[in-house]
């Protein structure tokens, strides 16, 4: 049985019953609602190619996946402690680099045919569970534009699309959202989605397969919320909008946070809006020191704001919870500076 369960309230994400961060504000702005998230997509990350894997040796060693799941989950509750109530993972992960031209590696949850492998949803089961404990939810991506060429026919997209779905179910999990891609306007091959069933113009379309199978899964009627994502500056269409269960929308390549507040506004504006939740769950611009930064302008508009943390050429390994090997604690300062303006939103302790 689920510790945590969250659901939909109007633009809201309601946990346990209650507002997400229960009373929280930003100079004067309704925070209570929000999920205030991180990227956190390489808590289950593995690559089953040899001539890449050596890549991921680091501090702690050879190169050991278990190992790097049971460092996240140890650090879970340091990151709930100030106030964070959502984290983003991913079946194909995302770039270890934070930004890569090739990504010859080979992290998937799913086969070529679609089908789950055991080991990588073992790991996810882990954080689920930590994430349950500490209620928090997490938001599920299936699919990863950079290793979307493992698995890109659609009957594997289908075939994996019903085990991640029959997976959650059986589970147990309700702190779960879903995020069927991330970033599926990116159309570029091999590292993109092309003309297959993940695309943004074919969702909707994607849309009533995954309907059609949580009805069918989950037998208690549960509804899990389900969503896609769009590349840095995107909002979504008409036609997409109108078939999300919350809006995800990605801050990458927006600078100006007055610009990040206007993404917002004309989500809302747009006739196929139905005031679902919004929130930023991939953004990699910080400033969290300054009076206005892109998560701040997003809390101003009501939406949600999630940090995209990578590991730069000339940074220290303690840099970065995308960059693998990941040091997953709060151990520098642009982690510090972020999860303190967390705190401060929700009125949690600060980080040490």
């Amino acid at each position: 049985m689920s510790a945590t369960a969250i659901r939909i309230q109007g633009d809201d994400f309601v946990v346990n019953g209650l507002p997400a961060c229960p009373g929280a504000v930003w100079e004067g702005h309704r925070a209570e609602g929000l999920l205030l998230n991180s990227r956190m997509v390489q808590a289950t990350f593995d690559d089953l190619n040899p001539a890449t894997r050596n890549l991921w040796d680091g501090p702690a060693g050879v190169w050991d996946p278990d190992r790097n799941t049971e460092a996240c989950v140890r650090a879970m509750a340091d990151w709930r402690a100030t106030g964070l109530n959502c984290i983003t993972v991913n079946l194909q992960g995302g770039s270890p680099f934070g930004y890569s031209q090739d990504q010859p590696w080979h992290n998937s949850a799913f086969g070529a045919d679609g089908s789950l492998d055991p080991h990588y949803m073992q790991r996810l089961g882990r954080v689920l569970a930590e994430a349950d404990t500490l209620g928090m939810a997490v938001i599920i991506g299936l699919f990863y534009f950079g290793q979307f060429h493992r698995c890109r026919s659609d009957n594997a997209v289908r075939t994996a699309v019903a085990g991640a779905i029959g997976w959650l179910a059986e589970s147990g999990y309700r702190n779960v959202l879903l995020e069927l891609g991330n970033e599926v306007d990116i159309v570029r091959n091999p590292w993109g989605y092309g003309d297959s069933l993940v695309s943004s113009h074919r969702t909707p379309e994607l849309m009533d397969f995954v309907r059609s199978r949580i009805a069918a899964c989950f037998t208690d009627g549960w509804i899990l919320p389900v969503s896609t994502s769009l590349k840095g500056g995107s909002v979504p269409s008409d036609p997409l909008l109108e078939v999300l269960d919350f809006v995800l929308l990605h801050g990458n390549g927006v600078p100006d946070p007055l610009r990040i507040a206007e993404m917002v506004r004309r989500t809302r504006s747009s006739p196929a809006y139905r005031g679902q939740p919004i929130l930023f769950n991939e953004d990699d611009h910080y400033g969290f020191d300054t009076p206005l930064c892109n998560m701040t302008a997003a809390i101003s508009e009501h939406a949600g704001w999630g940090f995209f943390d990578y590991r730069r050429s000339h940074e220290d390994w303690q840099e970065g919870f995308q960059s693998v090997p990941v040091d997953w604690s709060i151990g520098s300062e642009r982690k510090r500076a972020f999860f303190s303006l967390v705190a401060h939103i929700t009125g949690s302790p600060a980080p040490p």
